[in-house]
């Protein structure tokens, strides 16, 4: 008798029912010993097995994009001589942990009193304990902080282009404000040309991150390639900065003197 996952099931069996089917036992001749464990018991080479339970898919592995389907054998026809538990409660209240393994010591010793338990922790112990998470929390640390930074860059570089490109027009804006165009109206315009000009370059931008995001998806973990967050933040900052970086001298351009603003370089 065998159990397997949601996942295997729709693989071998996609349009049927996978209970009570038999499915045969691959054992290599050079295999794994994660693939060669049930050597040690009685399952045969090659044997054919009885699906007796179907249960929900879970990941193995960290970086594992989606599971790839497992195959559950009764302890005593595949043993191993470390065995892991894992066990899930549906609701556990705060600070209990020490309370929660006692509990679980003294369940495991009313099954057989000498059966050692050599360790106890929470899910979440052991997963801050993994080096492969400090890596990627550390790679995830140093990532933002380029992220950051590029962004900033950009935020000085938009800046500074625009408010030198609007200053530079200083002195047509004075002559549309001596033959008698409206403050209000002049920086309106200045804002609308930036706006166009600064959608254009975000709308390509986010093409080009879109199609990068996909070749990098790989290397991120718990993480979309999309994310919305930063697709969200990001355009918004340089349309902020673009835009104020074209108020703020178009609107200096407009209080002074039409005389002093024709008398601009």
């Amino acid at each position: 008798m065998a159990v397997i996952d949601e996942v295997l099931a729709k693989k071998i069996w996609p349009e049927g029912n996978a209970l009570s089917q038999r499915i045969q036992f691959p054992i290599l001749d050079n295999a794994s010993p994660e693939n060669s464990a049930a050597d040690s018991g009685d399952i045969k080479r090659g044997e054919s097995i009885e699906i007796v339970g179907i249960v929900p898919a879970t990941k193995g592995k960290m970086f594992e994009k989606a599971p790839s389907g497992a195959l559950y054998l009764p302890y005593a026809r595949a043993f191993h001589s470390d065995t892991f538990f894992f066990v899930r409660f549906a609701s556990l209240p705060e600070s209990s942990e020490a309370a929660t393994a006692d509990l679980l010591r003294r369940t495991v010793q009313s099954v057989d009193p000498v059966l050692p338990v050599l360790e106890l922790k929470t899910f979440v112990k052991h997963m801050e304990g993994s080096p492969l998470l400090w890596i990627v929390r550390a790679g995830a640390v140093l990532f933002s902080i380029f992220g950051g930074v590029a962004l900033g860059l950009a935020v000085v570089g938009i800046y500074g282009v625009k408010a030198y490109s609007v200053a530079r027009r200083t002195r047509g804006i004075g002559i549309r404000v001596a033959l008698g165009a409206q403050g209000k109206t002049v920086q309106w315009m200045s804002l609308r040309e930036a706006f166009a000009m600064v959608a254009a370059g975000l709308a390509l931008g986010l093409l080009l991150a879109f199609g990068i995001g996909k070749i990098v998806s790989k290397i991120l973990f718990d993480v979309s390639s999309t994310d919305p967050f930063a697709f969200t933040l990001a355009p918004a900052v340089l349309m902020i900065a673009a835009l104020l970086a074209t108020w703020l001298p178009a609107r200096r351009a407009t209080k002074i003197s039409p005389m002093a603003a024709l008398r601009t370089e």
